[in-house]
């Protein structure tokens, strides 16, 4: 079992910015990949970042490219999405998750690539 903990969402005025940390415990040496998700009111959860936890790749949705960055700190087992310009359309609950190697085929923006879910950290954007 890997648990997932968000934390570092909150309330913020457009072109604001806010770094998400999302701490791994457990069997975190079975996690292959790590994703960031979003979801809106009344929206499907959304794909926004991921990244292998050795750091050889790293995927952003195209939505946030160029504004949102993943990294991770292996030592910390923890994920980070650092979030500049934000924009109120990223208003949403953002939820980090692990995957497992035999779970994982590489479909990275696939939410069902991904076992292990967090509870999700609020993230608001004014206009």
């Amino acid at each position: 079992q890997v648990q997932l903990v968000e934390s570092g969402g909150g309330l913020v005025q457009a072109g604001g910015s806010l770094r998400l940390s999302c701490l791994a415990s457990g069997r975190t040496f079975s996690s292959y990949a790590m994703g960031w998700f979003r979801q809106a009111p009344g929206k499907e959860r959304e794909f926004v970042a991921a990244t292998r936890w050795s750091g050889s790749s790293t995927n952003i949705a195209d939505s946030v490219k160029g504004r949102f960055t993943i990294s991770r700190d292996s030592a910390k087992n923890t994920v980070y999405l650092q979030m500049n310009s934000l924009k109120p359309e990223d208003t949403a609950v953002y939820y980090c998750a692990a995957s497992t190697a035999a779970g994982y085929s590489g479909v990275y923006y696939d939410r069902l690539e991904y076992k292990y879910w967090g509870q999700g950290t609020q993230v608001t954007v004014s206009s």
